[in-house]
């Protein structure tokens, strides 16, 4: 049995798959809305009332559960979770509002041996897959680029928690900087520029971010986003015979040497157009047990300070 903790807009995507691959799990939700649109979608019953209440008047354990609660809430939820004895906790992206929340996630998952992901689907894309694949066959990644411009203007404040905004980048902007940490290591060496300060207002802290460093695979990478001009999220990645690029990141491209041609690459993206992308892959391995491609929480603990230095974050 494996519970689903959020029936929102994620908890109904993380519905979806678990129907597809037929699992018995408990879904249970907070408001009454979100319910009610969870139950028409998945047509799956939910329990109302939360998740303390429904651990108080419930005495059996899961084997596994997904946190797909606001961000605000991920952390609450997966204390509530781990005090009741959950061993096995995948939490949606970031996991945590704040440094101190983090540290005691990770402390704790490590001294109780708790297994504890947190759900960077983009590592499941079949494009990422593919160009993994590529790559490796190449000799690995030599030079790459990333941006990770925000649509700043689509962004409603009213929407969000304040601490989440003022973090965005941890909250939101993770998902492209992790997979290009993923596929081509971790920086050793991290050069950081930041400007545009009071920009825009509920991400006073920088909206122009510039960088460049060595990774531990030996791949010299840059990086730049831009939150007040046009853009989008994107990585290119430069292999001795190839540049690859994930510019929409759920697409691959190619460049042959001495071409300036973009090329699609044919990859069986199924899973990806008929699930929110990523996420059937994801839980499909989170369910069996089959965890390499996850971001643990001891490595999202070693990451911050990677993202403190990107983003210029020094209280968190």
């Amino acid at each position: 049995m494996i519970w689903l903790i959020g029936v929102g807009y994620i908890g109904i995507e993380y519905g979806k798959v678990l129907n597809a691959l037929k699992i018995d799990y408990i879904a249970v939700g907070r408001g009454e809305q979100s319910a009610k649109k969870f139950e028409e979608t998945c047509k799956h019953k939910v329990i109302r009332g939360g998740l303390e209440l429904f651990l108080k008047n419930n005495s059996e354990k899961a084997i596994s559960a997904i946190v797909a609660v606001k961000i605000e809430s991920l952390y609450e939820n997966t204390m509530l979770l781990i005090n009741y004895g959950i061993k096995r906790i995948l939490i949606e992206k970031p996991g945590f509002n704040t440094s101190q929340e983090l540290e005691t996630l990770n402390k704790i998952a490590s001294q109780n041996n708790i297994q504890l992901y947190v759900g960077y689907n983009r590592r499941f894309y079949s494009s990422v897959l593919e160009v993994e694949k590529r790559i490796q066959q190449e000799g690995g990644v030599k030079s790459l680029q990333f941006e990770f411009t925000e649509w700043c203007f689509k962004i409603d404040p009213i929407n969000y928690n304040k601490k989440v905004l003022l973090h965005w980048i941890i909250a939101n902007s993770s998902h492209v900087i992790d997979t290009a940490f993923y596929l081509c290591g971790k920086p050793k060496e991290l050069s950081s520029l930041t400007s545009g300060e009071n920009k825009i207002s509920w991400h006073p802290n920088a909206s122009i971010f510039a960088g460049a460093g060595k990774t531990d695979k030996n791949a010299l990478f840059t990086y730049s986003a831009n939150w007040n001009a046009p853009g989008r999220w994107g990585i290119e990645l430069l292999t001795d015979s190839h540049r690859y690029y994930l510019k929409p990141m759920e697409k691959l491209k190619i460049q042959e040497i001495g071409s300036i041609e973009i090329k699609d690459v044919d990859i069986d993206d199924s899973l990806d157009s008929k699930f929110k992308p990523g996420l059937f892959l994801e839980t499909k391995s989170f369910i069996e047990n089959k965890t390499k491609r996850f971001k643990n929480i001891k490595e999202v603990y070693t990451d911050l300070s990677i993202y403190k230095k990107i983003c210029n974050y020094i209280d968190l």
